[in-house]
């Protein structure tokens, strides 16, 4: 079982930008062999007079990410990303994406935090393998 996660990052090494004006986002998949690089994922500059629909692309590509780190994030962004089931993270500026890989990784592999322990239990719930795991349990009358 493996969980993608979204990194607002210029320069695909750390998180470096702000998620409402993020040129990119590095998406990774991690489980417990560790995280490998899925996509990154670039917005073209747009002429926009406000926030008007500056959102809405951003969060529909994360669609079906476990979280999203970001060096800031508004409070109308974190209620649509936690309304999509997405958990928004904020770290320090230039926090390096290897290292973050790395503590999720161990998360993982130990004890996860309650935003990860969810994001794990709704990946086991929606996986289409579910049914064959309830099968080889069987049950009894």
């Amino acid at each position: 079982m493996t969980l993608s996660i979204a990194f607002a990052s210029s320069d695909r090494e750390s998180v470096d930008q702000h998620f409402g004006a993020a040129a990119a986002f590095a998406i990774y998949e991690i489980g417990a062999e560790g995280a490998r690089l899925r996509e990154v994922a670039e917005f073209i500059d747009t002429e926009q007079d406000g926030h008007e629909g500056k959102l809405d692309a951003k969060i529909a590509l994360l669609d079906g990410c476990a979280a999203v780190y970001a060096c800031a994030i508004g409070s109308s962004a974190v209620q649509r990303l936690l309304a999509k089931g997405v958990q928004p993270l904020r770290v320090a500026d230039g926090s390096p994406i290897e290292a973050l890989l790395a503590q999720l990784c161990a998360e993982l592999a130990g004890t996860p935090p309650v935003w990860l322990a969810k994001a794990i239990d709704l990946r086991e719930r929606r996986s289409p393998d579910r049914f064959d795991a309830m099968a080889a349990e069987g049950w009894e009358e």
